[in-house]
C-alpha cells in the first residue's frame, strides 16, 4: 500500500485500546499481569444429567456448536432480502417459574428450578421441523481481551444444558395454530450469578435453534437472570489497635449489605485519655471519612491462535480494576467522654446506586468482585490540667488512623425460602396411617379416676 497519495501521507489507523495507566487515581485504577489459567473455559459448570430424559452431546460437538453460536451472536445484523426474512416458524417462550434466586453461598445453595413453554407457530402453511434444540448458555465476556479484534479471546460460550424437543421430524400444521413444548431444569446452585462488571461480564440465556426439512433455521434467544442472596447472620464485631498509641477502635458491622439501602456502623474508640499526676493528654476526633471500594479481578484467556502472546496455552492476562462506589465525610455526630477515655458514635453508610454496583462474586473462570469498607479518623492531641480539664490546649500533633473491613454485598433474600423447603412431603415421608392397635384389636377399659367424678352426669356415649 503506498504511503503517499496526491502528496498526502497515509497512516494506518491503530486498533489498539488505550487502557488506563497502572498508576492511576484511587477512584478508578487498573493493573494488568500475566497469570496461568486453571479453569478458563468454565467446563466445571457442567453437571451430570439429572434424569429429565435429555442427553448431552459429545464435548467436541458441543464446543463446535458453541463456537458457531458465539460467532453468530456477534455478527452484524445486516438487512437480508425479503425472501430470506421469511422464516418457516415463529418461536416464542413463556416462563412459568419465578425469577431465579440462589439462596446461600455456592457450597450450600441447592439451586433453582426453571420451567416454561416453547411456542412454535407455522408462518405460512404446514411445515416439517427436523430438530428443535434449546441450550442453556453461559457467556463470559472480557472488556480487555488478549487480542482486541479476536472474538474468541473476547467472548466464550459454554453450554450448561441441552433440550432436544423432537426425537424425529414432526409436522406442525397451520390449522392447529401455536403449539407449546414444555421444558424444565434444575439449575445447580454453584453457578456464579449474573454479573456486569467494569472489565468482565457473565450472562446467561436460553438459545433455541429450530431447523426445518428444507434446511432453513430459526433462532430465539432469551436472557436469563440469575441472582444470589446470602442469608443475614449476626453482626460482626471487629477490634483494631493503632500502635504506638493506646487507641483501640471497636466497630460493629452487619453481616451482609445490599446495593440499595443504608446500613448502620457503630464505632467506639477507647484509650483516648492519658492521665498523669497533674496533667493529661488526650486525643480529640476532628473528622471521620468512610468509603466503600469495589475491587474487580478478571483473567482474560487467550485462544489457541494468540496463546503465544501470553507465554503459551493455559495462560491469560489478569486485569484489576478498583473504584469507589460510596463515600462520605463526617465532622459531627459522636460523643466524647474524656473522663472515661472513649468516643462513641454511630452513622449510616450506603452504596451509591448510580455507580451500578455489583454483588460479590468469585467465579472459577477468573472473575472476582469484592468490597471493602475503609474508615479514616483524623485525631488531634490536646493538653489540659487535671483540675481544669475544660481548658485544653492543642499540642499541634495529629494523626490519621486508617483501617478497612470486608463487606459482603448481596441481593435481598426476600422470604429466604428455598425451592426444596416449599415442596410438599413425598410418599415416603408420610407416616403409616392409621396407627397399629395393640394385639390387632380394640378393647374397652374402664376409667376410675377421681378427676372426672364431678362430671359423670354430663358424659354420654353416642352411637
Amino acid at each position: 500500500m503506498p504511503t503517499r497519495l496526491f502528496g498526502l501521507e497515509l497512516k494506518r489507523p491503530s486498533h489498539q485500546l488505550d487502557y488506563p495507566s497502572p498508576v492511576a487515581s484511587r477512584k478508578n485504577s487498573s493493573t494488568t499481569a500475566v497469570v496461568e489459567l486453571k479453569n478458563p473455559t468454565m467446563e466445571h459448570f457442567k453437571r451430570p444429567n439429572i434424569g429429565l430424559g435429555k442427553k448431552h452431546a459429545s464435548h467436541e460437538k458441543r464446543d463446535k456448536q458453541s463456537k458457531e453460536r458465539s460467532q453468530s451472536k456477534h455478527k452484524d445484523a445486516a438487512p437480508a432480502p425479503a425472501k430470506a426474512m421469511m422464516k418457516p416458524v415463529k418461536l416464542g417462550m413463556i416462563m412459568e417459574s419465578p425469577p431465579i434466586l440462589f439462596l446461600g453461598g455456592p457450597q450450600e445453595a441447592t439451586g433453582a428450578i426453571i420451567s416454561g413453554r416453547l411456542q412454535v407457530s407455522p408462518s405460512a402453511g404446514d411445515v416439517v421441523m427436523n430438530t428443535i434444540v434449546m441450550y442453556l448458555e453461559c457467556t463470559t465476556t472480557t472488556a480487555r481481551p488478549v487480542e482486541a479484534r479476536c472474538r474468541e479471546c473476547m467472548s466464550t460460550v459454554t453450554d450448561l444444558y441441552e433440550w432436544n424437543f423432537l426425537s424425529k421430524p414432526k409436522t406442525f400444521k397451520a390449522t392447529e395454530g401455536t403449539q407449546e413444548l414444555p421444558f424444565s431444569h434444575l439449575i445447580p446452585g454453584h453457578l456464579p450469578a449474573l454479573t456486569h462488571g467494569q472489565i468482565g461480564t457473565i450472562d446467561y440465556s436460553l438459545h433455541v435453534r429450530a431447523k426445518s426439512s428444507d434446511g432453513q433455521e430459526t433462532e430465539l434467544r432469551r436472557e436469563l437472570i440469575i441472582q444470589r442472596a446470602l442469608r443475614p447472620g449476626n453482626d460482626k464485631n471487629s477490634v483494631r489497635i493503632f500502635p504506638p498509641t493506646d487507641l483501640t477502635l471497636h466497630v460493629t458491622l452487619p453481616s451482609i449489605i445490599h446495593p440499595i439501602g443504608e446500613f448502620p456502623i457503630t464505632c467506639r474508640m477507647t484509650g483516648v485519655t492519658n492521665k498523669r499526676n497533674d496533667t493529661q493528654t488526650r486525643w480529640r476526633l476532628r473528622k471521620l471519612t468512610w468509603r466503600i471500594e469495589e475491587k474487580e479481578i478478571m483473567i482474560s484467556p487467550a485462544c489457541a491462535k494468540h496463546a503465544a502472546k501470553v507465554g503459551g496455552e493455559g495462560k491469560g492476562m489478569q486485569h484489576t480494576h478498583d473504584r469507589e462506589i460510596g463515600t462520605d465525610e463526617l465532622k459531627v455526630g459522636w460523643k466524647t467522654d474524656f473522663s472515661d477515655g472513649q468516643i462513641d458514635g454511630e452513622f449510616m453508610a450506603a452504596i451509591n446506586s448510580a455507580a451500578k454496583p455489583q454483588c460479590e462474586v468469585d467465579a472459577p473462570n477468573g472473575l472476582k468482585i469484592s468490597h471493602i469498607l475503609v474508615i479514616e479518623l483524623v485525631i488531634a492531641e490536646e493538653w489540659a490540667p487535671n483540675k481544669k480539664p475544660d481548658q485544653a490546649t492543642p499540642t499541634g500533633a495529629a494523626r490519621v488512623l486508617r483501617t478497612q473491613f470486608n463487606l459482603h454485598v448481596t441481593e435481598r433474600a426476600g422470604m429466604g425460602i428455598s425451592w426444596d423447603d416449599e415442596m410438599p412431603p413425598t410418599y415416603e415421608d408420610v407416616p403409616a396411617s392409621p396407627p397399629h392397635y395393640q394385639a390387632d384389636h380394640t378393647y374397652l377399659r374402664e376409667y376410675s379416676g377421681e378427676d372426672i367424678r364431678g362430671d359423670m352426669e354430663q358424659l354420654t356415649l353416642e352411637h
